[in-house]
């Protein structure tokens, strides 16, 4: 079981901590301190699915040297303003056959990343994918 906490320290700032220990500092205030819960929200999906495609790659012994997830997402108008639509952008940086990082990220998307399985429950996940140098 994962159990997590968070205490109120001042103003709107929180600080969070979980199973692992590790704490985590929130603001819900208009001038941040730090990132808001639901900034969190986006970031669990940019690691969640980033993790699933290093993985994928390097079990496909693909010659990445970079991976970087962005999200841009849009809100539901009135309480709860939920995600509605998020637009995922994988940008891959090495030598990755398109093939495999399609495959990685359809994979993530559609059964491993537990993350994106929450959200899709009220926003539209979509992604695009990049090729750097």
């Amino acid at each position: 079981m994962i159990e997590a906490s968070v205490n109120w320290t001042d103003n709107e700032r929180y600080v969070g901590s979980a199973t692992s220990r590790h704490s985590i500092v929130m603001d819900t205030a208009k001038e941040k301190t730090a990132n808001s819960p639901m900034e969190l929200v986006l970031l669990a999906l940019c690691g969640c699915t980033a993790s699933d495609v290093v993985g994928i790659l390097r079990k496909k012994r693909e010659k990445f040297v970079g991976l970087e997830v962005r999200a841009a997402a849009e809100r539901a108008d009135g309480y709860p303003a939920v995600y509605t639509a998020i637009q995922l952008t994988y940008i891959v940086r090495g030598e990755v056959a398109k093939k495999s990082m399609e495959d990685a990220v359809k994979l993530s998307k559609e059964k491993y990343c537990s993350v994106s399985a929450m959200l899709e429950k009220s926003a539209k996940i979509t992604y695009t994918i990049e090729y750097a140098a």
